[in-house]
């Protein structure tokens, strides 16, 4: 049995991590630098880095703080926001990252997984999907959450893993930041479309709701943000308490 990963995300906005909920009210949390140094000392598995404006701002990912953020990890470091184009993957991978995540981007562009992939290899590319119910559907939004496309979001993953997608990120709008648990039910519907390691995201308020989480077959990571970087939750902890529940970690 694989072992589950534990996976802190640092959301970035005008060069600071940020959080919210629902994916609104964002507020200043920490230098993304001083918390990657962190994350990589207190036994992270990886670490997540999105700067969150850049598809809504229509800009390339600010590559200065992403170099000295990756300067401080020794963990895989998977990367999004404003990835629109194979130029943009090969632009953030130099910067350090050891995968891409896109998003609105290949909302826009479909065919950017396939590209990726036959470029840089599945491993490389990661399908992040921002997802809320609407009339009793998942569906897909884009530009940090703010634009609804219309697209459902099992049909959505389970062709950009057709395409190429190595992995995929599911970010529950509906449970962001709301630490009342993973959203189970979006996370059981997409594990029953595809065979790709799928990393859970939106909802962690405690540690008994990473054992929840890993209690349902197909899920392979918890990620959190809030109940991390508040020190609420230390990852070291998490992963000794997920142990004696019969989780198999890397201690």
């Amino acid at each position: 049995m694989l072992a589950k990963r534990i996976i802190p995300c640092l959301d970035v906005r005008d060069g600071r991590v940020v959080k919210g909920t629902n994916f609104t009210g964002l507020r200043d949390i920490s230098d993304p630098v001083e918390l990657a140094r962190y994350y990589n000392d207190s036994g992270a598995d990886e670490l997540v880095f999105y700067d969150i404006t850049a598809s809504a701002e229509g800009r390339k990912l600010f590559t200065d703080i992403l170099r000295r953020t990756a300067a401080e990890v020794f963990i895989p470091l998977t990367v999004g926001g404003g990835i629109n184009t194979v130029d943009d993957f090969d632009r953030v991978l130099k910067c350090g990252a050891d995968k891409v995540s896109v998003n609105s981007g290949a909302i826009a562009n479909p065919a950017l997984i396939g590209e990726a992939a036959k470029k840089y290899g599945d491993q490389c590319v990661v399908l992040s999907m921002d997802v809320k119910r609407v009339d009793g559907r998942f569906r897909v939004f884009a530009k940090g959450g703010r634009e609804d496309t219309g697209l459902d979001a099992l049909e959505w993953a389970a062709r950009g893993v057709g395409d190429g997608a190595g992995e995929i990120v599911l970010n529950s709008i509906d449970t962001d930041g709301v630490k009342q648990g993973f959203d189970l039910e979006m996370l059981d519907a997409l594990a029953a479309r595809v065979s790709v390691p799928i990393i859970a995201s939106g909802g962690a308020g405690n540690m008994e709701h990473f054992a929840e989480l890993f209690a349902h077959p197909g899920i392979d990571a918890g990620l959190a943000a809030s109940i991390f970087h508040s020190r609420q939750v230390d990852i070291r902890e998490l992963k000794r308490f997920l142990c004696s529940k019969g989780v198999e970690m890397r201690i």
